[in-house]
């Protein structure tokens, strides 16, 4: 079996997913099929990023807040779905 590689985008929605939903690096690695220690790396780069682009005037919890409430309006809505 072949070594597989990924494009930089699908690295990148890969990381998104583990900073926007909060899961785990080696579930969404597993369901992603990127290797573990890439995607980690992936998600420390784009965090950077995202801390770069949110500039001084916000604290980290604050640049946290947004993924934080998007994995819990996740979660309430599959909490919705099954009543």
């Amino acid at each position: 079996m072949g070594k597989r590689t990924y494009t930089p985008e699908h690295k990148a929605e890969a990381a998104h997913l583990v900073i926007d939903t909060g899961r785990p690096v080696s579930r969404v690695a597993k369901e992603t099929g990127v290797a573990e220690p890439t995607l980690y790396r992936r998600v420390v780069k784009e965090r950077k990023a995202l801390d770069l682009e949110a500039g001084p005037g916000l604290s980290r919890g604050e640049r946290a807040e947004p993924g934080r409430l998007r994995h819990e309006v996740s979660g309430l809505r599959l909490d919705n779905e099954f009543f």
